[in-house]
């Protein structure tokens, strides 16, 4: 009965296994050549620039907020659209799951909106 789930949890025993030995055989393999700028914690191994080029200070972090707000909206549009496709075959059941699926993105939109994520002060 469980035959045809025997690939698919191969895949997955094979994947976490190449995940777990990539990450314990880097620290042995891997170039062992640090300097100041590669350990500092900020730009990834760049000397860092007092100011930027288009203004005086660090990029504001709305921007990289309202990308990965981008992100989600665009992410909930792909899950949508297969729906909306075939939103009568799917009868009842695809409607509850569809109301679940968007009111659980609302409760998210509503959490960074009440977080001020939306405001460009």
């Amino acid at each position: 009965m469980l035959d045809p789930y025997i690939p698919l949890v191969l895949m997955f025993a094979l994947a976490f296994g190449f995940a777990a030995f990539s990450v314990a055989i880097a620290p042995l393999v891997g170039p062992r050549r640090y300097n100041r700028a590669k350990l500092d914690a900020y730009e990834c191994g760049i000397e860092p620039s007092p100011h930027p080029v288009g203004g005086g200070g660090r990029m504001p972090v709305a921007y990289y907020l309202t990308a990965m707000m981008f992100i989600l909206f665009d992410i909930e549009m792909v899950f949508l659209f297969p729906y909306a496709v075939s939103a009568d075959a799917l009868g009842l059941y695809g409607v509850v799951a569809v109301i679940l699926f968007i009111v659980t993105f609302g409760f998210a939109d509503l959490y960074v909106w009440r977080r001020g994520g939306f405001d460009w002060d």
